[in-house]
């Protein structure tokens, strides 16, 4: 069922990039092919091993039948290559914050407690309040600090990947394992709030922009 509603998806964008009101559609790329080679039965084979868990179905038969990365919402879904040492890696910003050795591990449902983080916040040092510069930056390297340490962990993120940007340092992940296996989260820790959820699956997200982007390519 998900390999079929991914049948003339390839084409679709293909066509999408050669579209005179292409350039309207937000973050599409100029020049190049607009998506990478799909990975072969092989390759993908190879990638889940490597990461010890099956993907997604819907992201597994992207792969397949679509490309291994390539255009898609904001700036594009990042594609995953392989080494010639046997590792893979997804490229892209904010790429290396996925850990391909820990997506069999579940991502955590369970997030930041919302008081906890807001009090947080609510301390960040006012540079006004500081009559001296390096007190100041002493201040905010520490609150810098428990930020990182109750937001930026490896354990936030594990069983997800890091799969595009929406630019400005915002990311969109693909959880891969967990009871949330298959959907999209949203990451807008650098405004200082935690993931959450974005409401689709990622095939929802992936058509839903593709109709969005033909649309405005065909208005324009």
């Amino acid at each position: 069922m998900s390999a079929q509603r991914w049948a003339g998806v390839r084409e679709r964008v293909t066509a999408l990039a050669g579209a005179p009101g292409v350039a309207a559609v937000f973050g599409f790329p100029r020049g190049g092919p607009p998506l990478e080679d799909p990975l072969t039965e092989g390759e993908l084979a190879a990638l889940e091993r490597y990461a010890g868990v099956r993907l997604p179905e819907e992201y597994r038969d992207f792969l397949l039948h679509v490309g291994a990365g390539g255009v898609g919402p904001a700036y594009g879904v990042y594609p995953v290559r392989g080494r010639p040492d046997g590792t893979w890696q997804w490229h892209g910003d904010g790429a290396d914050m996925t850990l391909p050795r820990r997506l069999a591990e579940p991502f955590p449902v369970d997030r930041v407690d919302p008081e906890v983080l807001d009090a947080l916040v609510a301390e960040q040092p006012d540079e006004e309040e500081y009559d001296d510069e390096d007190a100041f930056d002493a201040a905010h390297e520490a609150w810098e600090e428990r930020m990182e340490a109750l937001l930026w962990t490896d354990e936030s993120t594990v069983g997800a990947i890091c799969l595009s940007t929406t630019g400005c340092a915002q990311r969109q992940w693909l959880v891969v394992s967990g009871p949330e296996r298959g959907n999209m989260w949203d990451d807008p820790r650098c405004d200082d709030a935690d993931l959450e959820p974005m409401g689709v699956t990622f095939a929802e997200w992936y058509l839903n922009w593709l109709d969005d982007a033909t649309r405005t390519a065909g208005a324009a």
